[in-house]
């Protein structure tokens, strides 16, 4: 098989939507990282997307639908807080675990009663969706091994060879994965940081709780490259420094991720800017992470970040691939 991958014209989204009717998956951009979509109602083509990504069989996934009034096919007993986000955040960055629906099958809940549902902020995940006519499991169009794809690139990179198809929309907007709540608790229940903060999502319903989550968590990804990352204080980047040294001395390749207007503190050091703001941060943290791994360094220090909006979502992240290695 050979991995096509095609501009998003109305004709080829057409013909992803119909190879999705058939039980094939398609890889397509979201505004969080790019998705590997199957029919999320037809068992057998859910287990081709555990085969293909290397992902283990009690890792539920995410199902995705294009109009609000669809969540109501997958999910039932849906409550008023969840009702409330769906309003507010959807389309976005906001997952929301539920209880199923009958047509969803144990492959994608990986036998538990719940389902998590979101509406992708994207035009064309959001027309491929509306076309298949039917909801669409969307876990990160990359094998288990490897950082969440944010370019079209990336998954032909891990799965070329494994699906037909991949459209292409350029580089994913957010480039982390969705904020996902069970609102099913009282007070609900952040299970995992993401593109919508916990703080807008307080805003909105009041106060949340926070719980890690195992089943619906991160990828199991680790990148070749050992990651450190450093708590944010006044005292950062000589700590940064440092240990740079240190490794350097020791006959380690390091490279040093930092936002744009802190590179002048590395001196000559290797360095790759993530850009200005955090969410420039969050948006490329998966791609300079690649890039790292290609470029054969051995060690990664990235810059830590505030504990305010996305920045909690990002070092949520960063503990995540660093194995909470802080330095």
């Amino acid at each position: 098989m050979i991995t096509e991958k095609l501009k998003p014209t109305n004709v080829n989204i057409m013909r992803c939507a119909s190879r999705l009717k058939a039980g094939g998956l398609v890889a397509f951009p979201t505004e969080t990282v790019y998705a590997l979509g199957a029919d999320a109602t037809n068992g057998k083509a859910v287990k081709k997307v555990y085969e293909v990504k290397g992902r283990p069989l009690d890792k539920p996934l995410i199902v995705a639908v294009s109009k609000k009034q669809d969540i109501d096919k997958v999910a039932k007993n849906i409550p008023q807080a969840a009702r409330v986000l769906i309003d507010k955040f959807m389309p976005g960055a906001l997952t929301l675990l539920l209880d199923r629906a009958d047509c969803i099958p144990d492959e994608v809940t990986a036998g538990t009663n719940t389902v998590a549902v979101r509406i992708p902020d994207n035009e064309t995940a959001l027309k491929l969706i509306e076309l298949s006519g039917r909801p669409i499991v969307v876990p990160s169009a990359n094998t288990s091994d490897k950082p969440s794809p944010t370019l079209a690139s990336h998954v032909i990179d891990d799965l070329d060879g494994k699906i037909e198809f991949v459209l292409d929309g350029g580089a994913s907007k957010i480039g982390i994965e969705s904020t996902i709540v069970d609102t099913r608790t009282d007070p609900p229940t952040v299970l995992r940081g993401g593109g919508v903060s916990s703080d807008e999502i307080e805003a909105v319903i009041g106060k949340v709780e926070f719980k890690r989550e195992p089943t619906y968590a991160t990828s199991g990804y680790v990148p070749r490259a050992e990651v450190l990352f450093s708590a944010m204080y006044d005292g950062m980047a000589d700590n940064i420094n440092a240990r740079y040294d240190k490794l350097t001395s020791q006959g380690r390749s390091v490279v040093i991720l930092c936002l744009d207007d802190n590179a002048e503190h590395y001196g000559q050091r290797n360095l790759y800017t993530v850009g200005k703001t955090y969410s420039d941060y969050a948006h490329n943290i998966f791609a300079l992470l690649r890039k790292a791994d290609a470029d054969n360094f051995d060690t990664v220090i990235a810059e830590g970040v505030e504990s305010k909006g996305i920045g909690s979502s990002l070092i949520n992240r960063l503990i995540k691939v660093s194995g909470g290695q802080i330095i």
